[in-house]
Order: C-alpha cells, then structure tokens, then sequence
C-alpha cells in the first residue's frame, strides 16, 4: 500500500513483542485508520491483542510484533502457529498508521516475523486477503516479499469477494 513520501523512510525503529494492556486501543486506531476494514473486522483485531493479554502468546496462539516512534506505536503485526500443522504459521494482521505507510514499517514488520517463525521451528506461513480492487496493493505487497499465489476461494467472504492465500517457504 504505497502512499505518499515513499522515497522517505524511517529510521530504524524500535519494535516489540510483548503485549500491553492498552494494545487493543491502539490496534484499533491503526486498524481503522486505513480505511481497509469493516467494524466488525477492526472489533476481531483487537480480539486476537485481548486474547493473547488474557491467555498468553503460547495459549492464544497470537504473536505480535509493533513497531514504535517517538513512543507511540505506528503499525503492528500478528501471526501465530496453524493448529493441527507440524510448522505452519498465519500471518493474521498488519497494518501500518497511514501517516507512516510508504516508508518500509510494513516489510521491515514481516522479516521481523519471518525471522521469530524461523526461530521457532516454522517452515512456511501463509497469508489470506481479499481479491477485491481495493487490495491490489496489498497482493503486490505480499508478492514482492517472495510470497506465491497459493489458492482463491471464490466469493469466500462474500458474493463477488475472493479470497487469496499466498504462502511462502522459509
């Protein structure tokens, strides 16, 4: 998703994994901020960030990575082991502050992930998204980390809106 300024990047910021308490409103923030998402699908965003505070990462299953500048968090990534697969993972969310996106957070965001699936015995992850116009960028996106088309799912989650599955081996 490339926006304005795309030749600026960011410092090199600071990122973490570990979850805090007031996570879930800033995912939400970032989640609707991009104008990509429904309300129900920012409400499930902050979902996965309130398991993982009331389970654990290992428990839940969600792992994040967020990325930070000048204290505030500005985009965020999730991902987690598929249940029933020896070294599978999902990526289920990224999303980057508009204000930020075109600057490298988002695949900065992804080796961070690729590298923590890596360190945790995973092989390969997986990515769902939407085949609708709107989200041709984010298809390149995931294209140009070495990501492979994997399958559609015709009118998956809704008559006229596929679903695409990119996978990539690590």
């Amino acid at each position: 998703m490339k926006k304005k300024n795309e030749a600026e990047q960011l410092p090199e910021l600071p990122c973490r994994c570990d979850v805090r308490p007031g996570d879930g409103e800033t995912v939400r923030e970032i989640v609707a901020a991009t104008g990509y998402f429904t309300p129900s699908e920012v409400d499930v965003a902050v979902e996965l960030v309130q398991e993982n505070l009331a389970k654990g990462a290992a428990a839940s299953g969600y792992h994040f990575v967020f990325a930070e500048h000048g204290g505030k968090t500005i985009a965020y990534l999730c991902y987690g082991p598929i249940p029933c697969t020896v070294s599978s993972h999902n990526l289920y969310w990224i999303a980057v502050h508009p204000d930020f996106q075109g600057k490298g957070l988002g695949k900065a965001l992804m080796r961070e992930a690729e590298k923590l699936i890596r360190d945790a015995g995973g092989t390969r992850i997986y990515i769902d998204t939407s085949y609708k116009a709107q989200y041709e960028d984010t298809r390149a996106f995931y294209l140009s980390l070495g990501y492979e088309l994997d399958a559609l799912l015709r009118d998956f989650y809704s008559p006229g809106d596929d679903k695409v599955i990119y996978r990539k081996l690590l």
